[in-house]
């Protein structure tokens, strides 16, 4: 299926984002960039750079993290982390619309951290820039996630009892998306209107 930018837009614009309350939770906030790509739009992801006290660490994920309390709402949390992240200006960029929110988990279990989504559209060829806290910037084709020749499971880097799904998303075997950015791309599918299985 060939998913481009219009088609998300178009449907991202008519989607109500199923909201979390805020409350006592710590609040974070996450980019979801997609660009223009031969068969159908592409979506970035950052492999998390691997530091022994971050509980997230080596994972793929999407440029984002704790709204702070000189952030305007989280929305400018998400674009000044992208920002920092990887080197984009989203105030520059086409917003297309909010993904559900979701609950943050540690190990399977509630972390007490409600995690806001967004969407932007960004020019295919945008300038890229990562700190220290991003490995590597992958840019995947969405069909990948249609695919279920990508599909897989995770062990868990902590507990190896625990499995959780996940779609590869590079030939490099640890580049698997799951957790709560899986919940993220799970949430945008259903926004788009498209089946997603993974």
């Amino acid at each position: 299926m060939h998913i481009n930018i219009p088609i998300i837009e178009n449907r991202l614009r008519s989607h109500r984002p199923a909201t979390l309350e805020l409350g006592d939770n710590r609040h974070a906030a996450v980019a979801m960039m997609v660009r223009p790509g031969l068969q159908s739009a592409e979506v970035l992801f950052i492999e998390r750079s691997s530091h022994a006290n971050d509980p997230w660490s080596g994972q793929m994920a999407f440029p984002g993290g704790m709204v702070e309390r000189f952030d305007a709402d989280p929305r400018r949390a998400a674009e000044r982390e992208t920002l920092e992240e990887v080197g984009i200006d989203l105030s520059r960029a086409d917003y297309l619309g909010r993904l559900d929110d979701q609950q943050g988990r540690h190990r399977g279990h509630t972390a007490g951290i409600v995690v806001r989504g967004y969407v932007y559209a960004v020019e295919a060829d945008v300038p890229l820039a990562h700190n220290n806290e991003v490995e590597e910037i992958v840019w995947v084709p969405i069909g990948r996630f249609l695919d279920a020749r990508n599909y897989a499971h995770i062990v868990h880097p902590v507990d190896p009892g625990e499995r959780f799904p996940g779609i590869r998303v590079s030939r490099h075997d640890h580049q698997v998306v799951w957790g709560l950015t899986r919940r993220f791309m799970a949430s945008f599918f259903s926004a788009i209107r498209v089946v997603f299985e993974g």
